[in-house]
């Protein structure tokens, strides 16, 4: 019976993916992988072939693909984008479209197809461009490194490539004719469809989600059948029902509610996208030595690529070698969009499954090694800046160097971060009117902060901190106050501790203000000598339990005016 084998097929794939799943994360790998493999062992080409049905799965598969991708389109903040540093906006416009041409140069001369309707060549070169979100978001937040420069930069880079895609999935059907007007015509069609549900979104959809918006099932349904009808409505005009998906979830992105749609679907989203790539796995063809072969190389053209597509940009625009080496070091690895287009272009005849078991192979390479790449990415960064220095590449050292430091500085800054911002901006505002304010160096590595510093006359240092050297050479032996804001989480390649020690040893008189996030570690640091240790959710606590209180105590009216005012008086070095 078909419908049993249905339920069956199903029931396989599941438990077999959430059993190789517990593995994979207890090896700490990426789930992905887990169903990739799940697929593999069950599916008839290189597994038991346990599955018999493959079209009926990959066809369940395909809502969760379709959800998968309004997610990402919900995710997607177009005002944030918009709002981007000119590094960031120059980046993700610039390093798609290069990391295209390089793939095309690399792969069609080793005869991948490219014409009279085949692409593979060209679908390696826009898979091998996009990165992981999945992967990346999860490494940097458990390295709490997603709010530093690198991170941010990492970050925008991602949605930038996942515009590009949504680009290459509005031309994808028409690959076979691609004609001019044909091109021109699907990117029409697509402009029309994300106008209309633009003005959707912002005409009725608010007064619809404001309507049922304490019915928390029927903002789930809605949401969906939103999702599902601006999808169906893409397949009806030609384009791919995918990127309708895509665009539903943009168009909902700027939507108070959109926090909400996103928790509610997701575990429906998960179940099927297990689906999609299990079947997806079971796809795989048997590996030959020339398939893995293709898949080696191809996993180091990527890495190779991402540092001649990602590095010379932000290197150009000024952003020093060490941020641009951790960002393109980030994005080493596979996107699992990249199998989504590929699912796709294997179902349309434009590359043959050769080419997917090359992608997915690639996928699982770079997603362990990426693994370990962002996870020691400082290190990395270490090593090939000091080979890059040698090769005659200078770090941005000269917008420091048109402030020169103070031979005395009175305070100094270890790293300068939000907190350290905020502090610096205190500073400034108690020294005001004083005759002799205090003469202030900042050693932080932030090409955007020594920019801005410099710019200010504040005399700063480009370095690293936890380098003794930098320190020696920055003379701060006679500052009065040397000052560290930055919780060990954040630090890399130092701590607290011994940044502690370090001014003691060249600030013998300095007093010594470090941080900790700890009562222990604040503790620890007192029986180090630290002349004050700042515990940011304390000292915040302070001006937040005062005013806690006076609402208590029925005063506190002009609270919000008084801060708002007081925001908009602040001029930080970063916002």
């Amino acid at each position: 019976m078909p419908h049993a084998d249905l339920i069956a097929d199903i029931g396989l794939s599941i438990v077999a993916a959430t059993s190789i799943g517990v593995v994979a994360k207890a090896l700490r790998q990426p789930l992905i992988l887990a169903y990739l493999a799940a697929g593999i062992l069950l599916g008839p080409k290189m597994g038991f072939g346990l599955v018999a049905d493959e079209a009926t799965i990959s066809l369940i598969a395909e809502i969760g693909l379709i959800l998968l991708l309004f997610i990402i389109g919900l995710e997607i903040d177009l005002k944030k984008l918009a709002a981007s540093g000119r590094s960031l906006v120059v980046t993700g416009l610039g390093q798609f479209p290069l990391g295209v041409a390089l793939g095309l140069a690399f792969f069609a001369p080793l005869g991948f197809a490219l014409g009279d309707g085949r692409f593979d060549a060209l679908y390696l070169a826009v898979a091998l461009s996009l990165s992981s979100t999945m992967i990346v978001v999860k490494l940097l937040y458990d390295k709490f490194e997603l709010t530093t420069l690198p991170g941010s930069i990492t970050l925008g880079v991602l949605v930038f490539q996942d515009v590009w895609a949504i680009l290459f999935l509005a031309v994808q059907p028409n690959l076979a004719d691609p004609a001019v007007g044909t091109v021109l015509v699907s990117f029409a069609k697509g402009g029309l469809l994300v106008v209309a549900a633009m003005a959707a979104s912002k005409f009725i959809l608010p007064r619809l989600f404001g309507f049922i918006a304490k019915v928390p099932e029927l903002v789930l349904v809605t949401a969906v059948s939103w999702c599902f009808l601006v999808s169906g409505l893409a397949g009806a005009v030609g384009l791919s029902r995918e990127m309708g998906a895509l665009v539903a979830g943009v168009s909902l992105s700027t939507f108070p509610y959109n926090v909400d749609v996103i928790a509610k679907v997701v575990n429906i989203r998960d179940f099927f996208v297990t689906l999609f790539f299990v079947g997806l796995g079971m796809q795989i063809p048997v590996p030959t030595g020339e398939l893995l072969g293709f898949a080696a190389l191809a996993s180091a053209f990527l890495i190779a690529a991402r540092f001649a597509s990602v590095f010379p940009i932000l290197y150009g625009l000024k952003n020093g070698l060490r941020p641009s080496l951790i960002c393109s070091i980030n994005l080493s690895q596979l996107s699992e969009f990249s199998l989504v287009i590929a699912a796709l272009g294997l179902n349309m005849g434009h590359i043959s499954d050769q080419t997917v078991g090359i992608l997915t192979f690639v996928f699982a390479a770079t997603s362990v090694a990426s693994t370990y790449m962002i996870q020691y990415n400082h290190e990395i960064q270490k090593v090939l800046a000091a080979g890059l220095r040698r090769l005659g590449l200078r770090d941005v050292t000269d917008a420091g160097d048109r402030v020169e430091p103070h031979a005395d500085p009175d305070i100094v800054f270890l790293g300068f971060f939000r907190e350290a911002s905020s502090i610096f901006q205190e500073i400034e505002t108690l020294s005001q009117g004083s005759a002799t304010p205090p003469r202030v160096l900042v050693v932080d590595f932030n090409p955007v902060v020594i920019r801005e510093l410099a710019s200010r006359g504040v005399a700063c240092v480009y370095g690293d901190i936890a380098n003794l050297d930098t320190l020696v050479h920055a003379h701060i032996g006679a500052a009065r106050a040397v000052v560290c804001s930055i919780p060990n989480s954040i630090l890399r390649g130092t701590t607290n501790q011994r940044l502690l020690r370090m001014a003691k040893r060249l600030c013998p008189q300095a007093k010594v203000v470090v941080t900790a996030n700890t009562l222990a570690g604040a503790h620890s640091l007192y029986a180090d000598g630290a002349d004050f240790v700042f515990v940011p959710r304390i000292h915040a606590a302070e001006r937040a339990a005062r005013v806690i209180l006076s609402f208590q105590g029925g005063t506190g009216d002009d609270v919000r005016q008084t801060e708002t005012a007081a925001l908009n008086a602040r001029h930080e070095v970063l916002g």
